[in-house]
């Protein structure tokens, strides 16, 4: 187990969800810790059948900042990154950050967000500040991307303006303070209840700009049901967060007896 330790954050554990990802997971790997060399990484991979798996433990085997965590089977990307973030707590990391296998999110980047980090509880890459932008995207990705932030920040309240974005990170006492293991919600959704949660609980959420491109290999995670599911969460907090100020207005305004 490495010591290396990223200066004035301490040490840093990059969690990779994998699920059928061998066309990308030893390139990004390998960027990861070429970029950032004081990092550990750390690949969830969910059984996958293409054999992202074996050649995740080829690299652990070469490399003693490289980890694999093998779930026993495809149970989506929020329960891969809790289940990541329970590895590094367990093991004393000090920070934890979200990263696609794709390439989307790149390892050159890291260091901005890492520097962030020093000032900050929770820092997101992303696409929609000054300076961020996205190589590659479809129309409609577009369109989705921004249309779910501006939703989430209109439900919400939440003053982030890439509110999707999966390239993240995460101090430990924030992931502890948040509960993160009872979080249920998978895909865009996940990244709008951590934020959602983090900012609640009076963490400092920064935001840096990053590029975001498509993936050049494998195939997208990405359906109509995590969508949907991101949609109808949104708007169950929204309502619970307005009946909960109401309350508390009420309650402030009572006289006392």
């Amino acid at each position: 187990m490495s010591e290396s330790s990223y200066p004035g954050v301490g040490r840093v554990l990059v969690v990779i969800p994998t699920y059928n990802e061998a066309d990308n997971v030893r390139l990004i790997v390998d960027r990861v810790r070429q970029a950032v060399p004081d990092v550990d990484v750390l690949v969830a991979d969910d059984n996958s059948p293409d054999g992202t798996g074996a050649i995740a433990d080829e690299l652990a085997a070469a490399d003693s900042q490289v980890h694999v965590l093998h779930r026993p089977g495809k149970q989506g990307l929020g329960a891969a990154y809790i289940a990541g973030f329970g590895w590094a707590r367990e093991r004393g990391y000090d920070a934890a950050v979200e990263m696609d296998a794709d390439g989307s999110h790149a390892p050159e980047e890291l260091p901005s967000l890492l520097d962030a980090a020093r000032d900050a509880d929770v820092v997101i890459g992303s696409r929609w500040v000054r300076g961020g932008k996205t190589l590659n995207w479809p129309a409609h990705r577009l369109l989705l991307s921004r249309g779910a932030s501006l939703y989430t920040r209109l439900a919400l309240g939440l003053p982030v303006r890439d509110a999707t974005a999966g390239y993240r990170v995460y101090r430990m006492p924030v992931l502890d303070k948040i509960e993160v293991d009872t979080v249920q919600s998978q895909g865009y959704c996940f990244q709008i209840d951590l934020g959602w949660r983090s900012y609640r609980n009076g963490f400092r959420v920064v935001e840096v700009p990053i590029t975001f491109a498509e993936r050049e290999r494998g195939a997208s995670k990405m359906n109509s049901s995590i969508v949907r599911e991101a949609f109808w969460r949104v708007a169950v907090w929204g309502a619970q967060a307005r009946v909960a100020a109401v309350r508390r207005a009420l309650g402030g305004g009572a006289k006392k007896p």
